[in-house]
């Protein structure tokens, strides 16, 4: 019988330290990202810094696909909610881009200036934002910080309006934190200021799904630290037990930087994955 227990709850939740040159993120997606965005915006296919509120981070660009469109993809960017804005991710709406939706990506206020609880409510409005300016089915994903927020979403307790709620198809969480408790346990805690109340009503593993049939696919690397892998079979395994239809994927040869990069690639079985229905 082997025990298992975390001692170094910062250790845990460290990817940079643990990845060999893993010191080059999140600098290395900017130039890829700002390649992406000039290639749309001369083809007239980019709406940039759209407002969805009051706040200095509440805006988001907008990529549209060559001809009609399937639907929209928003994609919530990571950073431990405290770090990074859309600018950083923009090469990930390729895919997406590329098999016919048009894909939002909002930022948002960081903290310690504001509570997990109101990066939630501002995503939610960056989302009916968008959806106001795409028709059809939406599909949700984000990657560390940013998969919490997008499960968040369809939680039974979600600030999303029922108009936006029902056209949701799809969640995939990539490499997501799903039960805020153990970040109680980092020193990330001082900005985060995560308490036992906010965990309960803000962790989607301590959640219910909001309807039964919710379609939800949590991916992570086979590399990344064993924290992240836990957290991403966590809630797979809990909202299948709440009527939620899931799947859990662990892709090899990828750690936490590099797992999302499928979503550049329109063939990609994550990309694949995410537009499926």
């Amino acid at each position: 019988m082997i025990h298992h227990q975390i001692v170094d709850w910062d250790d845990a939740y460290t990817n940079g330290a643990n990845i060999a040159g893993g010191d080059r993120w999140p600098a290395a997606w900017t130039e890829p990202a700002k390649v992406f965005r000039e290639k749309l915006s001369s083809a007239g296919r980019a709406k940039l810094d759209l407002p969805y509120g009051q706040a200095e981070r509440n805006r988001f660009d907008l990529f549209l696909p060559e001809g009609a469109t399937r639907g929209l993809v928003v994609f919530v960017h990571g950073g431990f909610w405290m770090a990074t804005d859309k600018s950083y991710w923009s090469h990930l709406a390729a895919g997406p881009v590329a098999n016919g939706y048009a894909v939002a990506l909002p930022s948002y206020t960081l903290c310690p200036e504001i509570r997990i609880t109101g990066i939630v409510d501002e995503i939610a409005t960056a989302i009916a934002a968008a959806a106001k300016l795409i028709e059809g089915p939406l599909m949700l994903t984000g990657h560390s910080a940013g998969g919490h927020l997008a499960c968040r979403m369809v939680c039974a307790s979600t600030p999303l309006a029922a108009d936006v709620r029902q056209r949701i198809r799809h969640v995939l969480s990539i490499s997501g934190l799903h039960d805020l408790r153990p970040l109680m346990r980092t020193a990330m805690n001082e900005r985060l200021r995560i308490d036992e109340a906010e965990a309960s009503a803000e962790s989607p593993a301590l959640l219910r799904p909001v309807v039964d049939g919710l379609r939800l696919t949590c991916w992570a690397g086979a590399s990344e630290r064993a924290e992240f892998l836990r957290q991403n079979a966590l809630l797979a395994n809990i909202w299948t037990g709440l009527g939620a239809r899931t799947a859990t994927v662990i892709e090899p040869d990828r750690h936490h930087y590099n797992v999302i990069e499928g979503l550049a690639d329109a063939g990609h079985p994550l990309t694949k994955m995410l537009v499926s229905k």
